[in-house]
């Protein structure tokens, strides 16, 4: 076969987009394939924005350790880009005194992992700061904070096109084969091509297993199973009487519905959790009943009438819902024993957070530096 190109990325979201920029940073040629019509069609435009601390991770995961690097080189990125982002701090709060050991469980972990700045706070201490809550404790993190995700993507797009790196958008990905001297990759589009690279990432998202399932050479035992699990947003329509996140102590699959601000101080409040079979982005009008519900534990003061439905997203799991989370999954050679090949599955929450760290990853995984 020939080679057309030394690396070929499959997905321009967040992740795809980090990963372009860090492997021709290291000296290659890159091509980024993207089925949508340009970056961040996917999951990436979907979320709420935060830039995650590290505090909710099991220690010596990836999620944990990619959160608590990416949080720190993100902060940077941004400052030296001029990507918005603001560090507004997160309140993590306890309802009730059933809630205070998952407050101090979430402390201990966070401290683990690395985590800089956390404190507990009595009711007290947390009202001084978000006087209309209503809470026994709260978890205090100074280093959350929100980000303009789509500024951040264009950012790492035109860092990548300046080392080089081309973009291929309305060309989805339809097979691949795996050679002795490399991969060949056929894909679809107006204009379907045939195309040999030396080492191909998978970055496509909720679609990351059914791609690898079209990778001839690849054992299956390889690919997980994919899991989709659908948050729903409502917006609040008024002037939120909050300057910092708010969050409930998490729940299986989520981390509760939170209250985020964007960078204009609008107040969105989600996700939920809905697990579901198809990939469907509509969001349910009825849902506002349990939205209400749930805020109401730490803010009773929400009027009737003002939660709209606003958007929704799919986050990509690859564990079920009787299951502990599954951490991040970045699969290479030296797991499946395929040269040049990296496939990323499950990258989830905190996915965004974690996009350079993830792409430092995986340009290791990959085999460092180039091999010209």
């Amino acid at each position: 076969m020939n080679i057309d190109i030394e690396c070929v990325v499959i997905g321009a979201g967040v992740l795809g987009l980090a990963v372009a920029r860090a492997l021709a940073s290291s000296g290659r040629e890159v091509i980024v394939v993207e089925a949508g019509e340009g970056i961040g069609t996917g999951i990436s435009s979907r979320n709420s924005e935060v830039i995650h601390a590290g505090i909710y991770y099991a220690g010596n995961s990836l999620k944990a350790q990619m959160c608590v690097q990416g949080n720190r080189r993100l902060y940077a990125f941004c400052e030296a880009h001029a990507v918005a982002c603001q560090r507004l701090g997160k309140l993590i709060v306890a309802t009730d005194d059933a809630q205070r050991g998952a407050l101090q469980r979430l402390w201990e972990q966070g401290r683990r992992n690395g985590v800089e700045g956390l404190q507990l706070l009595d009711a007290r201490q947390a009202l001084a700061l978000e006087p209309e809550l209503s809470c026994v404790a709260a978890l205090w993190s100074p280093s959350t904070g929100i980000v303009d995700s789509h500024a951040l993507m264009l950012a790492l797009q035109a860092d990548a096109e300046s080392m080089g790196t081309s973009f291929a958008f309305h060309t989805p990905f339809e097979s691949a084969r795996c050679h002795p001297a490399g991969i060949e990759l056929r894909m679809g589009g107006a204009q379907p091509m045939t195309l040999g690279c030396r080492e191909l990432v998978n970055c496509a998202g909720l679609s990351a297993p059914q791609v690898a399932s079209r990778i001839t050479g690849l054992c299956s035992s390889f690919i997980p199973v994919p899991r989709l699990c659908k948050g729903s947003y409502f917006s609040f329509s008024g002037r939120i009487p909050f300057r910092h996140l708010v969050y409930p102590a998490p729940e299986a699959a989520g981390l509760g519905v939170h209250m985020t601000l964007d960078l204009a101080g609008q107040a969105r409040f989600g996700p939920d959790v809905e697990w579901v079979a198809d990939v469907d982005y509509r969001v349910d009008p009825q849902r506002a009943d349990s939205f209400y519900q749930a805020i109401r534990r730490y803010w009773p003061g929400l009027p009737d009438g003002s939660l709209q439905p606003a958007y929704s997203g799919i986050r990509p799991k690859i564990s079920g819902e009787q299951q502990p989370a599954a951490d991040f999954v970045i699969s290479g050679p030296a797991a499946h024993g395929v040269p040049g090949l990296v496939n990323l599955f499950g990258i989830e929450s905190p996915g965004l957070t974690s996009c350079l760290a993830l792409a430092d990853r995986v340009v290791q995984e990959i085999g460092g530096c180039s091999p010209h």
